[in-house]
């Protein structure tokens, strides 16, 4: 590995982002969430995956100039469409919408369609924490892990994000309902390191740690075996239903992971009573969290997102991590 720094990452995106039609504002907010994944530790949905955005721009998945058109409002729920356009900047409005309603009236939901991948799904809980607001959204994908007691892909991995915000710092879960995400297993796969756990399962039907040999597969654990599966299928029905679009099903037949469905929803925070108290208490709910004894291997407990500042510190201080290979692509797409 290599290390680049934040801003001549976010540059080089932004760069080609523009090559390939983005206009100058459009390519600046793109270029910053790519970068702010990798900033934050989540490589695969930042840099490792910038060079496969730009080929689903180029083959026409992607729609650099499309963006989303509001479809229905009902209240505190809109319906937008997307449009194919590139995913985390449909994500970024859909949740800047949400918001805004939000603060209008409590509660904000905008369910979107037809849009793409939003690569970091934490990035949206960020995004509606460091606003003041309770954030939740969810996504729904390609088929990419079969149901308990299947061996054929029907569900997606669907990831889910809850966003709590706080004075000291946002409180952010980003977790997909298979054990480990793809891109996960990807980087495992790569350096050869084995799971922490086991992931999914091999050519035998075995439960294995082997990320190769799950990607080879494509048979991924969910999380909580049956719960996880079940959880999957609510959250498909949900999105789906929200949104109007494409249920994990119908892109299973279209066979690529394109115009998909997504929701976002704002609560204003600020709006609760006794502010001062609920702070009290999400501190006191942290603090007990943190004196919980460790494991037997020295762990320690933390809560979601508490290590996302840390490394975040680490890599704009020191550098982002690359691998070298991906990172040269991305010169030769700035240089084509």
């Amino acid at each position: 590995m290599v290390r680049v720094m934040y801003e001549e990452m976010a540059g080089r995106f932004r760069s080609v982002l523009m090559r390939n039609g983005f206009t100058p504002d459009r390519a600046e907010l793109c270029a910053r969430l790519f970068a702010e994944a990798s900033r934050d530790g989540v490589y695969s949905h930042g840099l490792n995956r910038f060079p496969l955005f730009i080929e689903y721009i180029r083959k026409g998945y992607v729609q650099a100039a499309a963006e989303p058109v509001a479809l229905e409002r009902l209240g505190v729920l809109e319906r937008w469409d997307g449009r194919s356009g590139p995913g985390n900047l449909n994500a970024h409005f859909s949740m800047g919408r949400a918001i805004e309603l939000a603060k209008l009236h409590g509660v904000g939901c905008v369910a979107i369609r037809n849009t793409n991948h939003w690569m970091r799904a934490g990035s949206y809980g960020w995004q509606a924490a460091e606003q003041g607001c309770i954030g939740l959204c969810w996504t729904n994908t390609i088929p990419n892990m079969p149901p308990w007691g299947s061996m054929e892909n029907k569900l997606g991995n669907n990831p889910i994000v809850f966003a709590v915000p706080r004075p000291e710092g946002p409180i952010v879960l980003d977790v997909a309902m298979s054990q480990f995400s793809y891109g996960k297993m990807g980087i495992h796969a790569q350096s050869g390191e084995p799971l922490t756990v086991d992931g999914g399962f091999d050519r035998d039907g075995n439960p294995t740690r082997d990320a190769a040999a799950i990607l080879e597969t494509r048979r991924a654990m969910p999380i909580g075996f049956w719960k996880g599966s079940g959880l999957s299928f609510a959250l498909d029905l949900i999105v789906t239903m929200l949104s109007g679009g494409n249920a994990a099903m119908d892109m299973g037949r279209l066979g690529v992971e394109r115009d998909l469905s997504q929701v976002f929803i704002a609560i204003d925070a600020a709006r609760l009573p006794d502010q001062e108290a609920l702070r009290d208490k999400v501190n006191a709910m942290i603090d007990d969290l943190h004196a919980a004894a460790p494991d037997e291997h020295g762990g320690q407990p933390r809560y979601p997102g508490e290590g996302t500042v840390r490394i975040r510190e680490r890599n704009l201080r020191e550098g982002i991590p690359v691998d070298p290979a991906i990172w040269r692509r991305v010169l030769e797409l700035d240089a084509d």
